[in-house]
């Protein structure tokens, strides 16, 4: 008896309110993978099983729809946990910070690396609530370090912005090696 109960809490699911929400989105990233299968991994004629290309891949994406389609069926069987879309909100909200990074990349073509860094750390500070004048400047002194730091010791090439072409030929090329 005792080891029927360690078995059942060894096996005992611990559900989100979004885990249904999850599971439909799983089930269907996991068929569109599927259906993707025949022009990204195709099977080529006359080779041995096993040392086909498409082999691996088709495995591991049947077994994600399985597993998919079993996490589903489990989630709809569950008892419902209140609180479901509350915390799809939250995933979503997550979402604005993927949004933030796209944009960075997008203003550094126009800024340059060091400009938009700091534009960038600014902003964000003001975003997480930040509003003292000394965080905000420590912030853009931080940029710089940071901007230093890549572009100088670690030597990341990162493009110059359109900004860069307004400045005299010297400092231009000053700008765009080391900021």
């Amino acid at each position: 008896m005792t080891r029927l109960k360690g078995l059942q809490e060894l096996f005992k699911r611990y559900r989100r309110p979004g885990d249904i929400v999850f599971a439909w989105m799983f089930l269907a990233l996991s068929l569109f993978l599927l259906s993707q299968l025949g022009t990204q991994a195709p099977w080529k004629t006359g080779g041995k099983t096993f040392t086909q290309p498409a082999f691996w891949p088709s495995i591991s994406v049947m077994l994600m729809v399985f597993f998919a389609a079993l996490h589903l069926l489990s989630s709809a069987l569950s008892p419902r946990i209140l609180g479901r879309w509350s915390e799809v909100f939250q995933w979503v909200r997550a979402l604005e910070y993927a949004g933030w990074f796209m944009a960075y990349v997008l203003v550094v073509l126009q800024l340059g690396y060091l400009g938009t860094t700091m534009l960038f750390a600014v902003l964000l500070s003001l975003r997480a609530g930040y509003r003292n004048w000394r965080v905000l400047f420590s912030m853009s002194g931080m940029a710089i370090v940071i901007v230093v730091l890549f572009k100088s010791f670690l030597q990341v090439k990162i493009p110059g912005g359109a900004v860069y072409e307004l400045l005299p030929s010297g400092l231009r090329a000053f700008m765009l090696t080391y900021f």
